[in-house]
């Protein structure tokens, strides 16, 4: 038979007090859910993140869905809609050291292409491609074709229409997508190159997004992630919406994503007050 509840002898609770501890029920249930949801979004950057932030505006820049969007992307999104389709947006007005960047991805990638053992000069993928810049000053002079990946439409159209030039031609696909949500052809790339966007993808995201990726690899394939990283730990911007990892906190996420680094190589002849650029080389 049903339990029956017995207060007697249990002191009467004013509104006053119930009113309290229900917000402060409420307040502990809440707490919960921001934690635990940034800690599977961020399982890596979680603790570091923690610690820059008040826990409710981090939650609300990070994961909080508005009108069915996570924050996180939304706000990147939005950022881009405002940087020009040119070489100085991609560079963030750094274009002087466009060459700089081009020739250091140049000389790491020529580690691993060409050659027995090495990776095939078939096919490669350019993530958060932008206009092109690195397919047009790295990759189209190696590779017989390009598919491209970015999410804002207006890039990809400059790329074709105009930046690309001939290149344009070798184009075999492109794709309108953030990198959450595109889906790879399996064995299809020799190279999969992903410059400046790892740090708008979550941990979770980034390393399901990896996953992918070498899964989409061809024998002797490669994943190159050239981004900015933390000196220590790791720091939000939540202006565009990106992560700068330590170098150990993104092999730890590649760890997890199944692959084995190949190599890693430090980014030379930026400013010392800028961030450090790596180049992470990974099967």
């Amino acid at each position: 038979m049903p339990a029956v509840l017995d207060f007697s002898g249990t002191p009467q609770q004013s509104h006053e007090e119930w009113v309290k501890a229900m917000k402060e029920s409420r307040r502990s249930s809440m707490s919960f859910h921001f934690h635990n949801t940034l800690r599977k979004e961020f399982p890596f950057s979680y603790q570091y993140l923690n610690d820059q932030l008040p826990l409710v505006k981090l939650y609300a820049v990070t994961c909080e869905y508005i009108k069915g969007e996570k924050q996180f992307y939304y706000r990147a999104q939005k950022f881009y809609e405002d940087v020009p389709a040119s070489e100085e947006g991609m560079m963030g007005d750094y274009v002087e050291l466009s060459e700089v960047d081009l020739e250091g991805s140049r000389q790491f990638l020529k580690k691993f292409v060409g050659g027995p053992g090495k990776a095939d000069t078939k096919r490669a993928l350019d993530c958060g491609c932008g206009i092109g810049r690195v397919s047009k000053g790295v990759l189209f002079p190696i590779f017989e074709t390009m598919e491209m990946a970015d999410m804002m439409e207006e890039f990809l159209l400059h790329a074709h229409e105009e930046y690309l030039g001939d290149y344009a031609d070798r184009v075999e696909s492109y794709f309108c997508y953030n990198l959450k949500d595109l889906r790879l052809a399996p064995r299809r790339y020799d190279v999969v190159w992903i410059q400046w966007v790892a740090c708008h993808l979550t941990d979770k995201d980034l390393t399901e997004f990896l996953m992918r990726c070498k899964d989409s690899l061809r024998p002797n394939g490669v994943v190159v992630i050239k981004d900015n990283m933390a000196r220590q730990g790791c720091k939000l911007d939540p202006m565009d919406s990106s992560i700068i990892r330590h170098l150990d906190i993104m092999k730890g996420i590649i760890q997890k994503a199944g692959m084995e680094v190949l190599d890693v190589v430090k980014q030379e002849g930026f400013p010392e007050i800028m961030v450090p650029i790596w180049m992470i080389a990974m099967r």
